[in-house]
């Protein structure tokens, strides 16, 4: 083969889309690079990963977190972009505003589009441990958030975000507008300037009801079914990479938000259980042809 035919091969080869997670390392497997990277292969995806902390957890708890030194973690992302095309990018948990900031610099240097970016702003385990300090929530705010394209926090990360302790359900579309005028405000942009598409998830609520504002401030509720199981180790996690991969699909943002939302509640209908407590969700449900979208347990 001459090497023309050798390039087109390789090209063909490489046809699956790249996309990369940027998070923390979950033992367990439920959440963080590991789950990303099943629900990138679940969409048909190519994963690759750089992480920003090892975690000592399992489904039980999270007992400690060794955050990775920003000098790592920048030294992989530029070793990442020098080998493949990235197509999108999710980020989880960054541990260290050293981090916030390495992330930042690298999304400016990457020329990736900032509508295929996506952050699930990981500030608490949902045991309660901090995974990102005061100084790192100041920098996800200062030097992140103008850089992405969709935020994708729980309620009690918006109410971090927006220093709104108590925040209830009913005031979140007020909280997600003062989210984005903050954001607008900071970095100087015109009312329809580069905005921030923001859903808030309501996984913890009943009903578990998600909310979106878009970028031009467009707002839509997307009603949810309680699940009765213990699977919810890691929705959030899940949540964002679906949502990535449902917009490097190419669908519009209620198309994306919608299709993110039914495939974290089927992987959590076809779970099997893990462990001893919140135990993960099952993102490669449709391998398992028998699946019909009842819980197994």
């Amino acid at each position: 083969m001459n090497d023309v035919g050798v390039n087109l091969e390789r090209e063909k080869m490489q046809s699956r889309p790249v996309v990369l997670t940027i998070a923390g390392f979950d033992p367990s497997s439920g959440a963080g690079i590991t789950a990303d990277l099943k629900v990138f292969a679940a969409h048909h995806f190519y994963g690759v990963s750089a992480i920003t902390a090892l975690t000592v957890q399992s489904t039980l708890e999270v007992r400690r977190t060794e955050p990775v030194s920003p000098e790592i973690l920048d030294e992989t992302l530029a070793c990442l972009a020098e080998d493949v095309r990235i197509e999108g990018v999710k980020i989880g948990m960054l541990a260290t505003a050293g981090n916030v900031t390495t992330v930042a610099r690298f999304l400016d240097r990457s020329g990736i589009a900032r509508e295929r970016v996506v952050l699930d702003p990981v500030i608490r385990s949902s045991s309660g441990r901090e995974l990102l300090d005061r100084d790192g929530v100041e920098a996800l705010r200062r030097d992140l958030l103008p850089r992405v394209g969709w935020v994708t926090p729980n309620i009690g990360e918006l109410a971090l975000l927006v220093s709104r302790p108590g925040l209830v359900m009913a005031a979140v579309p007020e909280a997600a507008a003062e989210l984005q005028s903050n954001h607008r405000e900071s970095n100087h942009l015109e009312p329809d300037g580069r905005g921030l598409n923001l859903v808030v998830t309501g996984g913890d609520a009943k009903p578990p009801n998600d909310f979106l504002r878009t970028a031009d401030g467009a707002e839509h509720w997307f009603a949810g079914e309680w699940i009765e199981t213990t699977a919810t180790h890691g929705t959030g996690c899940t949540f964002s990479s679906a949502l990535l991969a449902a917009l490097v699909e190419g669908r519009t943002d209620v198309d994306a938000v919608r299709a993110a939302k039914t495939y974290v509640e089927r992987a959590m209908r076809a779970a099997y259980r893990v462990g001893k407590g919140k135990g993960p969700l099952h993102h490669l449900y449709e391998l398992e042809s028998g699946f019909r979208g009842e819980p197994s347990f």
